[in-house]
């Protein structure tokens, strides 16, 4: 039986999920991901998660934001005014926006906090700066 390891294509079935035991992201219950290791298609600490396994065997691994989607990044953090965010759009929490600002600074991101007339726009992936774990089952392994 094969070990995974660069250049492998492998099937899988995992589960995501947060410190608290939130589930962020799982297909369990559809087709299992394939991949070619090595290629950068999937986190960094996925891929070395993966390395070593064989077809049948579970692995449950936490995953630190250098090896996720990166720290977060405060640059990426704005606080603009509701009348600044496009007409039409639904202040909502959680609402996607991407708009350039009157000072020409391009706005890309989801609404994370509303309070007044103050909206705070996170461009950083909703997933940086949090430790992931991942129940991995290897499926396959080519």
């Amino acid at each position: 039986m094969s070990q995974v390891k660069k250049g492998s294509w492998v099937k899988i079935f995992y589960t995501g999920k947060l410190k608290d035991g939130k589930v962020f992201e799982t297909n369990i219950g559809s087709d299992p991901l394939e991949f070619k290791v090595g290629k950068g298609k999937v986190i960094k600490g996925f891929e070395n998660a993966v390395m070593g396994m064989k077809a049948g065997e579970t692995k449950t691994v936490t995953i630190r934001p250098s090896d996720g989607y990166g720290v977060k990044d405060q640059d990426l953090i704005w606080i603009v005014t509701s009348a600044e965010v496009p007409a039409g759009t639904t202040l909502a929490l959680e609402t996607e926006v991407a708009f350039t600002r009157m000072d020409g600074s391009e706005v890309d991101g989801r609404i994370t906090k509303i309070e007044g007339d103050q909206v705070t726009i996170d461009g950083n992936h909703p997933l940086a700066g949090r430790n992931l774990t991942f129940e991995i089952k290897m499926v396959d392994v080519r």
